[in-house]
């Protein structure tokens, strides 16, 4: 009795042990994403802070003197500046169960804001810019289907929350947002690029477009499949 005894309780422990590893390792996930989406989120604010002055010169606009001065350009980098902020903002509020359970209407606002934003602002003016973006054509290329797979990403999570699809609401909604989280990346992965290689600013353009959202891609792929393992298993 007394060796029965003790194998129950030391199931019982390994069972508790494990659902502590399991916690633990779940909230130490959820702390180093939402570090990640709050430092990259800092630093996107600091540096559209500096086009407020509306200079030429300033930071990226140096690089692009041949189309600065054109009217359509313009509006369309300023546009797509000062909204995608916005559209990282409203997207960062949109991964958390208990904001979603304790605080709807403002899930479904910010949500709103997050989805026309990008459909409606920063697709249009982002392709702008992918027409007209360094790298020569691969470059372009890149730019022209991360905007094509934004706006298809973020209009199906639209139709899916109207269809009361929630599953592939969220889903689609974690593809969308690995594309509207490239402008961090982007300009992450084109500081370790040119800080670890020498690379012609040419070259370097052409790669760091396709690093900025591919691998973001990637990450959420495994995040979705993830999440379909853990509803199947549990």
């Amino acid at each position: 009795m007394e060796f029965g005894t003790a194998r129950v309780a030391g199931r019982r422990l390994a069972v508790y042990n494990r659902h502590v590893l399991k916690t633990w390792t779940f909230i130490i996930k959820i702390f180093l994403i939402y570090l990640a989406l709050s430092v990259g989120c800092f630093l996107m604010l600091r540096i559209i802070l500096e086009y407020t002055s509306f200079k030429d010169n300033v930071q990226f606009l140096a690089y692009k003197q041949a189309y600065v001065h054109d009217p359509i350009w313009r509006a369309a980098f300023y546009m797509h500046v000062f909204s995608a902020i916005v559209a990282l903002l409203a997207g960062f509020t949109q991964f958390s169960g208990d904001f979603l359970k304790n605080h709807k209407k403002l899930h479904r606002l910010f949500g709103k804001i997050y989805i026309w934003d990008i459909l409606a602002v920063n697709v249009p003016a982002g392709m702008v810019l992918a027409i007209c973006a360094n790298g020569m054509l691969p470059g372009r290329i890149a730019f022209v289907l991360l905007d094509s797979l934004w706006f298809w990403f973020t209009y199906r999570a639209l139709r899916s929350a109207l269809n009361k699809d929630f599953t592939n609401h969220k889903n689609y909604m974690i593809r969308s947002y690995a594309l509207t989280f490239s402008a961090v990346t982007l300009r992450t992965w084109r500081l370790i690029l040119s800080t670890a290689f020498t690379i012609d600013p040419v070259y370097l353009y052409m790669i760091d477009a396709w690093m900025g959202f591919v691998p973001n891609l990637l990450v959420s792929e495994y995040i979705i499949r993830a999440r379909k393992i853990q509803n199947v298993t549990y």
